[in-house]
């Protein structure tokens, strides 16, 4: 069915090649006339060539997703992130990174982004062989030619695609995955911010059409030319017809006007009257609430510095593009994974942050560990295995600088005090506790789960085990067993992580 719909796409691609729409038919099938923002789906993304803020918005939203670089990962068992495995080679992964024959990700990614930041709605189409249950394609396809149809029981029984010659053609559940802004009052569709913006849209298209005739009509409104007598059709026309030659246009502004047969009455409103850039700017200003966008976010740098800056772009990773990647990863983690079986199972895709550094903060930390490694070295510590310890690379150890203080009594309960109260936080390398349990008929799968564990410090190895043993997570308790794990405290040694 998929193919089918394939079909229609590429025949409405070679008829739009062919046969040019004019540009009265452009304009009435935007909503009725040049004026008038349509509330369907294909009004909406039409709307993003009628004005230059709604355009940056939604280019510079759809590039930021597209650009993030993607990877597929095995899961742990201890379900961190930091614990999985990258998986390099899988059809999913192929899949993704060129979704069909004639786009790449980023191309696929920038065409549905665009969908769902105008309609709120991106609609992909998974697309099949005959008798080859796994997706070979997947395609982008237009909100306004989807229809999901509602079912009582299963409350979604499929959808069907209108094809640009009017063919219906029915979607399976399997066939299209759909994201959306959830809708308040439709369940099946997306909420678009363009239609929040409808008037705010027109005020700033009327506004730029008033300027364009402004310097059309020689920079003048209008006025009226007054005749004493009637004038007959032919002398209408030539009246008329001579004025346009002379005096339209912005090359013939200011010229003097002769008139024979009648009196010219000025009705000369200027552009400040009707203050047309401040109306401008106030349209922008709503748009960009609509969305949710700074002006620095669409390149308007004004009264802005490096440290500002650079706080807004990590501002618009964090509140535009991830929102936005977080989406685009639930489907393909809960929709198109499932859809390759058995070896789907245990897989996730992933994004990478596109979060940038912070310097100051990444200086910071660097400090911070330099002065814990020159202090665990100088309390008596091993040399070459401190900066890995801390968190620093490996620097070749020529020898000591100065006089060694004695070793402390306790020389692990120094290392944790020493690097905790330097850098402030734990020390990912420096794992002082360990899980220990005892495997037996009554150990339950949670604690069996933990032997070996490590934790950074007391504080995190107590929060899992207070006072030292009972794992929380324990469901022994449940059949009168007793918690067969608990955590002790390991010797530092150089084959630690």
């Amino acid at each position: 069915m998929a193919r089918t719909l394939l079909g229609a796409l590429l025949n409405r691609a070679s008829t739009a090649v062919q046969t040019p729409v004019p540009f009265a038919s452009r304009s009435a099938s935007y909503g009725g006339g040049l004026f008038g923002s349509s509330r369907t789906a294909e009004g909406q993304m039409r709307a993003m060539s009628a004005t230059t803020t709604l355009f940056a918005i939604v280019d510079r939203t759809a590039n930021a997703t597209a650009l993030v670089d993607w990877k597929l990962w095995r899961k742990a068992k201890s379900g961190r992130k930091e614990d999985r495995t990258e998986v390099t080679a899988h059809a999913a992964l192929d899949l993704w990174n060129r979704p069909n024959g004639f786009m790449p990700r980023q191309e696929f990614v920038e065409t549905q982004q665009q969908h769902f930041d105008l309609t709120g709605e991106a609609w992909w189409v998974i697309s099949r062989r005959p008798g080859v249950n796994l997706p070979l394609e997947i395609w982008p396809v237009r909100p306004d030619r989807m229809t999901p149809i509602p079912d009582r029981e299963a409350f979604l029984k499929g959808y069907v695609y209108t094809s640009p010659d009017g063919e219906q053609i029915p979607l399976e559940l399997d066939e299209v995955i759909q994201l959306r802004r959830p809708n308040p009052l439709d369940p099946y569709r997306g909420q678009s911010p363009v239609l929040s913006a409808l008037p705010d849209l027109d005020t700033a298209r009327y506004a730029a059409e008033w300027s364009r005739a402004f310097f059309v009509n020689s920079a003048q409104p209008g006025g009226i030319i007054e005749v004493p007598n009637a004038l007959s059709d032919d002398q209408f026309d030539e009246l008329r017809d001579r004025w346009n030659e002379q005096h339209r246009g912005v090359g013939n502004a200011h010229r003097v006007a002769i008139l024979e047969h009648g009196k010219w009455v000025d009705r000369t409103i200027s552009q400040r009257d009707m203050q047309f850039v401040e109306l401008r700017g106030a349209t922008a200003d709503r748009i960009r609430e609509a969305y949710g966008i700074s002006k620095t976010a669409i390149g308007d740098f004004e009264d802005i510095n490096r440290a500002s800056a650079l706080a807004a772009k990590s501002w618009f990773a964090e509140q535009q593009t991830v929102p936005r990647l977080e989406r685009i990863k639930s489907a393909l983690n809960h929709e198109l994974l499932p859809m390759y079986g058995p070896t789907g199972e245990g897989l996730e895709f992933d994004y990478e942050p596109p979060t940038p550094p912070d310097p100051e903060i990444e200086a910071q930390q660097l400090t911070a560990r330099a002065n814990a490694a020159a202090a665990l070295v100088a309390a008596g510590f091993d040399a070459a295995g401190t900066c890995s310890a801390v968190g620093l690379p490996e620097i070749p150890f020529v020898g000591r600088p100065g006089p060694v203080a004695p070793a402390p009594a306790d020389p692990t309960a120094a290392w944790d005090d020493t690097v905790a109260g330097l850098l402030g936080t734990e020390v990912e390398a420096a794992m002082r506790w360990e899980v220990v349990t005892e495997h037996d008929d009554n150990v339950c799968g949670p604690c069996a789960e933990q032997d070996g564990r490590k934790y950074r410090n007391r504080a995190q190895a107590y929060k899992d085990y207070p006072g030292g043993s009972g794992y929380i997570h324990c469901v022994g308790a449940e059949y009168g067993n007793d918690c067969r794990c608990k955590v002790v405290k390991r010797r530092k040694t150089r084959d630690d992580e």
